[in-house]
């Protein structure tokens, strides 16, 4: 029972962190685009994405700790009954991939962000734009990342 709650904790964080990322890329700035010119969808654009880096820092947590549980439940599961663990190749590559997407999102936190928020309260729309194009472009590796990891992981329960 506690490993299926872990799982149900690890998936939902995943659901709104991955989710996330979809929505603000092909739901939210197409519409931001369509109906807001430069400002008010460069200050909407950017209160959002302030928002959701929260939310991710609260998923990125969730996860990390929920499969460290899982990680270690699977161990002493195999301790117990007497056998070597045998990490699955699908962990490694959610493992490492996790750590990749979250530095990704420590620089769009940390460098990016505080870049922005600076353009966006200097009214400096030209560089708001740029900084906003390039955290597209990060937040588009880690969706594509994120969706990789679901692949993996889907195929390796499969076999």
């Amino acid at each position: 029972m506690l490993y299926a709650s872990l799982k149900v904790f690890h998936l939902l964080a995943t659901i709104a962190w991955v989710g996330g990322m979809f929505f603000m890329l092909f739901v939210l700035r197409p519409a931001a685009a369509a109906v807001l010119e430069g400002p008010p969808r460069a200050r909407l654009l950017h209160a959002t994405l302030a928002r959701f880096l929260d939310v991710v820092v609260i998923a990125a947590v969730v996860i990390l700790l929920s499969g460290a549980a899982m990680f270690g439940a699977a161990w002493r599961s195999a301790a117990t009954a007497g056998v070597v663990f045998n990490v699955p190749l699908d962990w490694y590559v959610m493992i490492a991939l996790f750590i990749v997407m979250a530095g990704v999102v420590v620089f769009i936190r940390q460098r990016l962000l505080r870049r922005l928020s600076a353009a966006v309260a200097a009214e400096a729309w030209p560089d708001s734009a740029r900084i906003h194009a390039t955290i597209r472009t990060a937040v588009l590796l880690n969706l594509a990342l994120g969706v990789f990891i679901v692949f993996i992981v889907r195929l390796g329960a499969a076999s």
